[in-house]
């Protein structure tokens, strides 16, 4: 399926909002399921969870004079997720209101101080507005030593114009700069080209239309650029991948391999190399099936030593209210096993206890 069909498929949304919903009851839960928010008569009169220390252990030299005494609990994370996961991205918001109104505290700034490692980083993710968090990921892709392009091209090949520009404007509100100019400031050469002509979100056509003489033209001026010549005119290909649209791409990858005997994929294998190749390459998955390239990007974040944290929680927090029902299905297609497994083989705890919430039933 085109990358451009997969906004318009409601079946494919993990995350739904929450029926009879009411966003006082659920700020009251997430504060009693934190502990260190008000001490003493506030967080008794909130019913915070306590235990009781029977009164043997207690001796008339205690501090506490011989009486039983209540101590917080500590924090209740499965109550986290039991209201954070299961409600929308709009709701969470209504939720934060509520949380400051009730208790004088930002609920985003309560979360960072109570929790830590990866279920912060993930609990966090879920309370940005969508625009917002995917901003902030290009954000700290580019801040500090080194760039994360990898974390840049998938955001910039698999949005829609209209996506692009909420998340560039998002972008400039947050962080007082342009993101076409910190990416440009940040990469160099047919990268940093590559990327602007993304950011400009030429490719989002949704008409069916085909002009069938045009796409074999493109595919000619493909084969011209890169297999037939010494060298590669890297611009032809990055001004037809980054300026047609999804269905005629489809038409042109179809002409090109009948002229060349090769996919526009190994093509580009073979002429390219580095971030360049990710990005033409992540254009061409995209335009493929852009549930397949998502279910690639999740197991590569977990597959062999170590787990991509940052690639996993992105890819299901923004996908979860989309299309990652669909992703799931062809995880399980492309490679035989669930997501859901594959989770629980490589994450654990609270984290795991999280992102399973989030991902769903198995298909």
């Amino acid at each position: 399926m085109a990358w451009w069909k997969a906004w318009i498929e409601q079946e494919g949304v993990t995350v739904k909002s929450s029926s009879h919903f009411n966003p006082d009851p659920d700020a009251e839960t997430l504060y009693k399921a934190m502990k260190g928010i008000g001490v003493g008569s506030q967080l008794l009169s909130h019913q915070a969870a306590v235990f009781t220390l029977p009164s043997s252990t207690l001796t008339s030299a205690s501090p506490w004079g011989g009486h039983s005494r209540c101590i917080p609990a500590g924090t209740n994370e499965q109550a986290i997720i039991d209201v954070l996961t299961k409600r929308s991205n709009a709701q969470r918001q209504q939720i934060a209101k509520s949380f400051k109104a009730q208790f004088g505290k930002d609920l985003t700034e309560t979360l960072k101080s109570e929790l830590s490692g990866k279920f912060e980083r993930l609990i966090v993710a879920l309370m940005y507005l969508p625009y917002r968090y995917e901003a902030k990921e290009l954000h700290d892709a580019m801040k500090g030593l080194g760039t994360k392009e990898g974390v840049i091209i998938e955001i910039l090949a698999s949005r829609t114009k209209n996506q692009l520009q909420e998340i560039m404007k998002a972008y400039e509100e947050d962080y007082g700069s342009s993101l076409e100019e910190d990416i440009q400031a940040d990469t160099s050469g047919y990268l940093e080209r590559i990327l602007v002509c993304l950011l400009q979100g030429s490719r989002d056509d949704v008409s069916s239309f085909v002009d069938p003489g045009l796409a074999l033209q493109d595919a000619q001026d493909l084969y011209a650029a890169g297999e037939k010549i010494r060298g590669t005119d890297e611009m032809k290909f990055i001004t037809i991948l980054c300026t047609r649209s999804a269905t005629h791409l489809l038409r042109v990858f179809e002409e090109y391999e009948k002229i060349a005997n090769k996919s526009i994929e190994d093509s580009i294998n073979s002429e390219t190399h580095g971030s360049l190749e990710e990005a033409m390459l992540t254009v061409v998955k995209c335009t493929r099936n852009l549930h397949s390239y998502f279910a690639e990007r999740l197991y590569y974040a977990m597959k062999g030593a170590g787990t991509r944290d940052g690639t996993l929680i992105r890819n299901i927090v923004s996908r979860s209210e989309i299309d990652l029902n669909l992703t799931k299905c062809h995880f399980k297609k492309m490679y035989g096993k669930t997501l859901s497994s594959m989770i629980m083989e490589d994450t654990s705890g609270d984290y795991k206890n999280a992102l399973l919430s989030l991902v769903g039933s198995d298909p």
